[in-house]
């Protein structure tokens, strides 16, 4: 090669390669398109449900009474008119300050009694709490019905795939079948079989496709979209996470710890502990002090202050309400005892049942659906050579596909369990 076509070949790398360089980031930007993968129906539902943007304003409505519950009433102003028909002074009817005998102005302002405010404002914040958890709960309970939703639709998309393999499988059979019963090897009865397996794998797919519609119908009021929008056929499934993430004990106590229907009862029983402690303080009065200025014509000629407070005589009426706001504390804590125990016992129950379908995933996968696919290729062999019959033929097929559709539920059945764990945990795995 001359040199002047060495450059010319080198100039040419040169221009290309900052397009080779746009073309390859402008592959890796390109975003996937929404239904092929699990993290961008999560991310897209966290801004679209309705229900959890609900619940979510909900919460935000309830920390803005934190304020407001330990804030001082408003103060009351009073004004008193007297001798209005100025009886002393020729009886002129009149109703300004300065055209009155007297007029007293009454200044006050409720103080309850030390220490209600501060328990009103922490039963606020744990209602506040309270929806603030049940607001993740929400998304947890939205999060694991989308995530079994995506596993059902690999499924059946999965499913049709490899119905429409199977199918094909038949239809070449069926031409082999047509060829041997063409030259008197085989019986038209082998072709009929071959045909009446396609016909059933057919209905299998019009079952499937209706499967998928229903599927992509509920995955679309989850993420706040109309029933018919489309959605990308799934390309896989999440990855399951390593046996550490997984270990039984740490699982418990994030359970505990974390699990939103135990914080939810939790903030439950802190709000009924600073209510119990309220009702106990209104044992106390709450006064209204109060500042009294005496106009009479044009000036202001007297002063006077006030103290007002309720008398607590209704003891056995508020010995009732403590003992009621008693008996809730230990409602509540009962409850959140409950809910930490069923947190557990649904951690351990899932990652039972997430084992199971793991070890089963694992046995198909390196034993049953190997020998499943030697059989069906030694099977086509013998029936070309008329060593084995075409019943014997179509009972290998089946169990390949068998073999496969039964890998692919194992491995959905292992989503569907870290769904259910994730949801009791209220956060990822």
């Amino acid at each position: 090669m001359s040199p002047l076509s060495r450059r010319i070949r080198l100039g040419t790398r040169v221009l290309l390669l900052p397009l080779a360089i746009a073309a390859a980031f402008g592959t890796s930007a390109q975003v996937a398109p929404l239904g092929s993968d699990l993290p961008s129906l999560l991310e897209y539902a966290r801004s679209h449900n309705p229900e959890l943007a609900a619940m979510q304003r909900e919460a935000d409505a309830a920390a803005q009474r934190i304020q407001p519950a330990g804030a001082l009433p408003d103060p009351v102003l009073r004004v008193e008119l007297e001798n209005i028909n100025n009886f002393e002074n020729g009886g002129n009817f009149s109703l300004l300050p300065s055209k009155v005998g007297e007029t007293k102005y009454t200044l006050m302002q409720q103080l309850p009694f030390s220490g209600k405010r501060e328990l009103r404002r922490a039963a606020a914040s744990a209602d506040a709490n309270q929806a603030q958890a049940r607001a993740a709960a929400t998304w947890a309970e939205q999060a694991m019905k989308l995530r079994t939703a995506f596993a059902q639709y690999y499924l059946a998309s999965h499913s049709e795939r490899i119905t429409r393999d199977l199918l094909d499988l038949v239809v070449r059979l069926e031409q082999v079948a047509q060829t041997r019963y063409a030259g008197g090897l085989a019986p038209q009865q082998d072709a009929i079989r071959a045909q009446l397996a396609q016909t059933a794998m057919r209905a299998e797919l019009i079952g499937l496709s209706k499967e998928k519609r229903q599927l992509q119908a509920r995955m679309n009021a989850l993420l706040g979209r109309a029933p018919g929008s489309t959605l990308a056929d799934p390309v896989a499934l999440p990855p399951v996470p390593a046996e550490g993430a997984l270990n039984q004990s740490v699982l418990l106590e994030r359970a505990r710890a974390n699990n939103l229907n135990v914080r939810t009862e939790t903030a439950r029983l802190q709000a009924a502990q600073a209510n119990r402690d309220l009702t106990v303080r209104n044992r106390y009065p709450d006064f209204n002090v109060g500042l009294s200025p005496t106009q009479m014509g044009s000036r202001i000629t007297t002063w006077g202050i006030m103290v007002e407070l309720n008398i607590p005589l209704q003891q056995d009426t508020r010995r009732s309400q403590e003992s009621e706001a008693a008996a809730m504390v230990e409602a509540a804590r009962s409850r959140a005892e409950a809910a930490a125990i069923q947190a557990a016992a649904d951690v351990e129950e899932q990652l039972s049942a997430l084992e199971a379908a793991r070890r089963n995933e694992s046995l198909i996968g390196t034993r049953r659906l190997p020998q499943s696919q030697l059989v069906l290729q030694s099977a086509i062999a013998a029936y070309e050579t008329g060593k084995v019959d075409f019943a014997t033929l179509m009972d290998a097929q089946r169990e390949t596909g068998t073999a496969r559709l039964d890998l692919l539920k194992a491995q959905v059945e292992a989503q569907l369990r870290i769904a259910e764990i994730e949801r009791t945990l209220g956060e990822p795995l």
